[in-house]
């Protein structure tokens, strides 16, 4: 049996995913995961980083950083499966992002977490840096799940949307099959915005279930500013991070409106959440959205989604076989077999690149 390891860590910066997997038609079987969460100090230095706060040698030092625990976190979820490393046919690493610039005269995307620290960690080819190729080609590089998306979660009969929670949220519409193009693109925070003001103000990485939010109410006026950003109206291709939806952001819209509790700040941009998911959901018919990633996790915006979202029906992606929490690194998993394999990664409809391309650089054991 041929069996594949994906890594990721998404924009919440909160930790490494590691699942390993193996694959057969449409079908994952997951035969073991592990999560390594970011000691406190390297996730302040990450997201100091992320804000352009950190020099040449800071950069440096934390790719040979996180690269190490991204090892660590694939040798322990080998370590908890039965199989044999020689199994292994390679390990996917999406990497730590921490800056991403799709637009202008020269667009980046920049991951780190050395993939070639990771090989040499676990004896095990590693495929890294999977949106730099796209980006080449004239794509945003991002979101990069919607192949794997499309390779296991269409359906004949149901017009289907599959919606990550991350630090970002995006979304992958896949129709009934043979009735029209498959596409997806980032809608704006998800966990984000939430995550930056809670730890502002109160220590908290996390509105833990959302129960700080709850203490809240939703401002309209605070609402209706922070719906005006013209992310929210651009037409896709378009994909977006911290770099753009971060503190900075919120304090610039809150500025307006000084007289504001901070619990109904936060409960505004839960609601932000949803409704910008909600508004930019495919104008025909979407019969289920299934939600994975974070903010699964936090009842009141699975709440909330319910509410704005019908006629379509919210459910997860455990419905359709796969945990919420394994979707992603489960993708790149897939990718790396896809790079392994010579096939391609992204989807042109997607990202706005100029054609499919193989994506990721490999890095032999």
């Amino acid at each position: 049996m041929e069996a594949w390891l994906g890594l990721m860590s998404g924009t919440s910066m909160d930790g490494i995913d590691a699942v390993l997997v193996s694959f057969r038609d449409r079908t994952v079987q997951i035969h073991a995961t592990h999560c390594l969460s970011y000691p406190d100090e390297l996730r302040q230095r990450l997201l100091n980083a992320s804000q352009n706060q950190a020099s040449p040698d800071e950069i440096g030092e934390l790719n040979t950083l996180t690269g190490q625990l991204f090892g660590q976190a694939a040798s322990r979820a080998i370590a908890d499966s039965d199989l044999a490393p020689g199994s292994i046919r390679a390990i996917g690493s999406h990497g730590q992002t921490i800056r991403h610039q799709p637009s202008g005269s020269a667009p980046f995307s920049f991951q780190i977490g050395n993939p070639a620290v990771i090989a040499e960690a676990t004896g095990i080819p590693t495929v890294g840096d999977f949106r730099s190729r796209d980006m080449a080609a004239g794509g945003q590089g991002a979101p990069l799940v919607p192949a794997f998306h499309k390779a296991f979660f269409g359906s004949k009969s149901e017009n289907r949307c599959i919606l990550n929670l991350g630090g970002i949220a995006n979304i992958t519409w896949i129709p009934a099959q043979g009735t029209g193009v498959v596409t997806g693109f980032d809608t704006g925070p998800a966990n984000a915005l939430m995550d930056a003001w809670c730890l502002d103000q109160t220590g908290r990485p996390y509105d833990a279930d959302g129960h700080w939010a709850l203490e809240g109410k939703v401002d309209q006026a605070l609402l209706d500013d922070m719906l005006s950003d013209a992310y929210f109206k651009r037409t896709p291709p378009k994909s977006t991070g911290k770099e753009k939806f971060n503190l900075g952001w919120i304090k610039t819209m809150i500025a307006r409106h000084p007289e504001l509790k901070p619990e109904d700040i936060q409960r505004t941009l839960l609601e932000l959440t949803a409704l910008t998911i909600a508004d930019q959901m495919p104008e025909t018919g979407v019969d289920t959205v299934y939600a994975c990633g974070g903010g699964t996790r936090n009842p009141e915006l699975m709440r909330t989604l319910a509410r704005t979202l019908p006629p379509a029906r919210l459910a997860e992606t455990s419905e359709l076989g796969l945990d919420p929490q394994w979707v992603e690194p489960v993708a790149f998993a897939w990718l790396a077999k896809q790079a392994l394999e010579g096939k391609p990664g992204n989807l042109p409809e997607v990202t706005g690149a100029n054609g499919p391309r193989i994506l990721g650089a490999i890095y032999p054991a």
